[in-house]
């Protein structure tokens, strides 16, 4: 166990949207943080680490959370945030389209968090916190998009399962699943089309996920949860 207190978290797809805005607030909360993604620039925060890496590639994940133990001396918290999102018809995805989405939403969640949850272990515990997308439970003929919900669909029941593999040994694993939410990924033409997805009638704010995670992160009894923050997505149309 790392005699330093403050504690760290490592968040993926971290430099722009929900990722930007969810390192920004761990670090209001105290945290230090390691942030990764492909493009993310070097950080003149000295309590704010930045490692440029593909996550779909197991030594991303090996050196992000190398880098984490060599510069804070331990782990609290994984933000599985990056992710990938291609809606075409089934038979229209291509080998490119299945590797990249396997690629980033699972494997990148797979060797990240494996490799985090010893150190995690090694604190008595912690919390891995995964985006996923409210179309895993509510799919719509007007957005086809098998492969989100196999590979986020995967993410939810692995949450549960690892959620109850470590229940007893302090580490606390849920899920956010999100709508639309207004991010760099969603150009100002879609935005009214998007809205009209979701029964409040319009998209989601970057801070309403963020807000999620956060509460999720300050919730001891919560674990296994799959938290839909959708703007009723989940309930109906």
């Amino acid at each position: 166990m790392s005699t330093r207190t403050q504690k760290v978290a490592v968040v993926t797809g971290a430099s722009q949207g929900i990722g930007a805005a969810l390192v920004a607030a761990y670090r209001k909360l105290g945290h230090a943080v390691v942030a990764t993604s492909r493009t993310i620039a070097p950080a003149d925060d000295t309590d704010l680490l930045t490692v440029q890496g593909d996550i779909a590639d197991p030594a991303t994940a090996r050196r992000v959370v190398s880098a984490a133990v060599e510069r804070f001396g331990r782990i609290d918290t994984v933000v599985n945030n990056a992710g990938v999102f291609v809606a075409k018809p089934f038979t229209e995805y291509t080998a490119e389209d299945f590797g990249d989405v396997t690629g980033i939403n699972v494997a990148g969640f797979f060797h990240l968090t494996q490799q985090a949850v010893p150190h995690l272990l090694a604190q008595g515990g912690g919390h891995i916190v995964t985006i996923t997308t409210s179309l895993v439970d509510n799919a719509d003929a007007r957005v086809p998009s098998v492969l989100a919900s196999l590979t986020k669909g995967g993410l939810q029941s692995a949450t549960k399962s690892l959620a109850i593999e470590y229940a007893t040994r302090g580490l606390r694993v849920n899920a956010v699943s999100p709508g639309t939410i207004k991010t760099p990924m969603h150009t100002e033409d879609t935005h009214a089309s998007l809205a009209a997805l979701h029964p409040v009638g319009r998209m989601g704010e970057v801070s309403d996920i963020v807000d999620a995670v956060l509460y999720l992160e300050t919730a001891p009894f919560v674990t296994g949860e799959i938290l839909h923050v959708d703007g009723g997505m989940s309930a109906g149309h």
